[in-house]
């Protein structure tokens, strides 16, 4: 098993889209990372060759991933917190940042902030 930045790679995947379980590598990325490394997107991880998987190991290496990046993206939101900036404020609240409408949708975002009535039967 192929182990690249701290994540196992499935054996039985091609290399292509086991980049992906990576966080921080999509599809785009993982096909630069193996034009980069000079190794064959369709082969399986099972068959990859040690030094295949040096080769793509040093060029993810250059790259933000997995720890780093998900540091980096919650800093970015403390950030916007801390001044106080609009998307800061919809972040602290837990409500949608991104313009879309709260009246009716973003059941999801805005958790058990209302929870549904029912209709309660008459006692007899």
């Amino acid at each position: 098993m192929a182990r690249i930045a701290g994540v196992d790679l499935p054996r039985d995947k091609r290399v292509e889209i086991a980049l992906t379980y990576i966080f921080g590598i999509g599809l785009t990325t993982s096909q630069d990372i193996l034009s980069q490394s000079g190794v064959n997107p369709n082969t399986r991880v099972r068959d990859l060759d040690p030094d295949d998987v040096a080769k793509i190991r040093d060029v993810v290496a250059e790259y933000k991933v997995e720890g780093a990046l998900r540091s980096e993206m919650t800093m970015n939101v403390k950030r916007l917190m801390d001044i106080g900036s609009y998307r800061g404020l919809r972040h602290r609240r837990n409500l949608p940042s991104r313009g879309q409408r709260t009246h009716t949708n973003a059941r999801t975002r805005r958790s058990g902030r209302r929870t549904t009535v029912g209709i309660k039967r008459k006692q007899k």
